[in-house]
């Protein structure tokens, strides 16, 4: 899948668990997630599972850097990485 195919997919998700108070749109590619208000620490978790089961990312067996997960663009980083 292209990047921009991975984007859509994961914003899309994204929208679906943010805070209710801060619209996505808000939100640049390389800000901080939760410090911008957009998730909250489980959500973290919820985008876990996400990657796990939509990009079958197995993090058990690679490992987890929670500084993958923190950005919109070190997420997708982290998908193109596991694609290979």
């Amino acid at each position: 899948m292209s990047r921009d195919t991975n984007r859509e997919r994961l914003l899309r998700f994204l929208d679906a668990i943010r805070r209710p108070e801060t619209p996505l749109a808000a939100i640049r590619e390389d800000e901080n997630l939760i410090r911008a208000g957009l998730i909250d620490s489980l959500a973290v978790l919820e985008i876990i599972v996400f990657l796990e089961t939509e990009f079958e990312i197995e993090f058990p067996a690679t490992g987890l850097d929670p500084g993958h997960l923190t950005t919109v663009t070190a997420i997708l980083d982290l998908i193109d990485a596991h694609a290979r």
